[in-house]
């Protein structure tokens, strides 16, 4: 079975879900961030996805606060990602109590810079980010695409030292239509000793299943859960299976 990883996506401090990655079709789910995590934590959940949309679209981290209050008022096991940009900032969500740095689109903006944040922070503490759009990475957002391959882009980074790598099929991100399936396959099949994290279209328990056999080691799930598409029940009957 794959590591269910709920996220939670902020926004001036609110849980928010965004449809593709569209600022301007966005949901707010609940005001207090923490009371969506211990309901996370009371269901077995040992990891949480945490997104500063803010930072991202900012340059720079500006939920914080909320990270530390998680980290510290909860088990989980949190990355923090959004507006990662310098080693201050990396640093900085260490401090406040996130176990990885979710990165992203330095990877592909600055190579040289990421590969050196490898060697310093280690690998096992990075969360590279591969958003993808017809095979080909998209950075700044979604809203730049590349023509570097998603295939091309994980062979470079895991010859630099990454082992556990996150993909987004922005096509299918907040949609509920279902993963990317056989983009998953595609890329365990090509790297059979990447950890693999799915994230985009998960609709239902079935989905997990989908994505286990797929290869993949971990699923991000978000507007599922929101949506009581994946109930919390249903989240305690899979994590005892």
């Amino acid at each position: 079975m794959v590591e269910l990883i709920p996220a939670i996506d902020l926004i001036e401090g609110k849980c928010v879900r965004l449809t593709q990655g569209d600022y301007a079709r966005k949901t707010i789910y609940n005001e207090h961030p923490l009371e969506v995590a211990k309901q996370f934590e009371d269901a077995g959940i040992k990891r949480l996805h945490l997104v500063d949309l803010d930072g991202a679209r900012k340059g720079t981290v500006v939920n914080i606060r909320i990270l530390d209050e998680l980290a510290n008022r909860t088990s989980l096991k949190i990355d923090f990602g959004g507006g990662l940009k310098t080693e201050i900032d990396i640093n900085r969500v260490f401090d406040a109590g996130a176990v990885l740095a979710t990165l992203g689109s330095i990877a592909v903006k600055d190579q040289p810079l990421f590969f050196s944040w490898i060697k310093k922070f280690g690998a096992n503490r990075i969360l590279l980010g591969a958003d993808v759009k017809n095979e080909k990475i998209a950075i700044g957002g979604w809203k730049e695409k590349t023509e570097k391959n998603v295939i091309d882009f994980i062979k470079e980074n895991t010859a630099a030292g990454i082992h556990t790598l996150f993909c987004t099929d922005i096509a299918r991100d907040g949609m509920l239509e279902g993963p990317s399936v056989e983009l998953y396959k595609k890329i365990t099949e090509t790297f059979p000793a990447l950890n693999l994290i799915a994230s985009g279209g998960v609709s239902c328990r079935n989905d997990l299943d989908l994505l286990s056999e797929a290869g993949c080691k971990g699923a991000i799930v978000g507007k599922a859960i929101y949506e009581g598409r994946l109930k919390i029940s249903e989240i305690k009957d899979y994590l005892r299976t």
